[in-house]
């Protein structure tokens, strides 16, 4: 009987593969949810370790701190203003009922209150597409349009950091560090290149890419191409 696979262990979710949530900045929410817009004053630009776009510290006239994702163009000692009837400026954040057709927003509320859930990637936006009733459409960066209620909170603009991925690592040694920060397990080895009695397509006797397995395969062999659509060469 051979070692018990990566992805199995990653998802018995032992020390090695716990979140290192505790280098963490702190937890990236919107501020509670008002009836007026309330005035923020930007204090700072951070990095948060394993996240690609940078955080923004805000502060309200009462000394209330928040952190929020940066959108592109912000900069220390910006106001910004969050709530209900705020200007559509890059940085704001109001609910989408208040947000025109055709304006690039991120960091979208699933629900009203929750702090923000979608698009948070850096370089990332969606797009307010119409208004009907109590809900909005909005196309998400996959190409998606998502129905969101119109209560639900977005910031005015483009997640900052966009060319984060055009930078090369050049080294190995940058990406083990990448990935780290993640708690990503690097170099990752292939399935192919271990003895069969380590993983299912060990042993070099399994064809390339490994045979298909079903969405209902135990864990131990749900590896490789799990469920595809379609199987074979396309017929031309």
């Amino acid at each position: 009987m051979g070692k018990r696979l990566l992805v199995q262990r990653r998802g018995r979710g032992t020390s090695v593969f716990k979140s290192p949530s505790w280098k963490r900045i702190g937890e990236v929410h919107y501020p509670p949810m008002t009836d007026s817009p309330i005035e923020f004053v930007v204090k700072d630009i951070v990095h948060d370790p394993g996240r690609g776009a940078p955080l923004a510290i805000i502060k309200d006239n009462k000394g209330t701190e928040s952190i929020i994702i940066a959108p592109e163009g912000l900069f220390v000692g910006q106001k910004i203003s969050i709530g209900p009837a705020s200007s559509i400026n890059v940085g704001n954040v109001l609910p989408l009922r208040d947000i025109p057709d055709g304006t690039q927003v991120f960091n979208i509320e699933g629900r009203p209150g929750d702090g923000g859930k979608f698009v948070r990637t850096a370089g990332s936006y969606a797009t307010v597409i119409s208004h009907s009733g109590n809900n909005v459409l909005v196309q998400l960066p996959s190409g998606k349009v998502k129905s969101f209620n119109d209560l639900c909170r977005a910031t005015i603009g483009i997640v900052a950091a966009g060319g984060i991925i055009e930078k090369p690592l050049l080294k190995a040694g940058a990406n083990y560090y990448k990935c780290k920060a993640k708690s990503i397990k690097y170099p990752t080895v292939r399935g192919k290149a271990m003895n069969p009695c380590s993983h299912p397509h060990g042993g070099g006797s399994h064809p390339k890419g490994g045979t298909p397995v079903a969405r209902t395969a135990p864990p131990g062999q749900k590896v490789g191409i799990i469920a595809p659509r379609r199987t074979g060469r396309k017929k031309r």
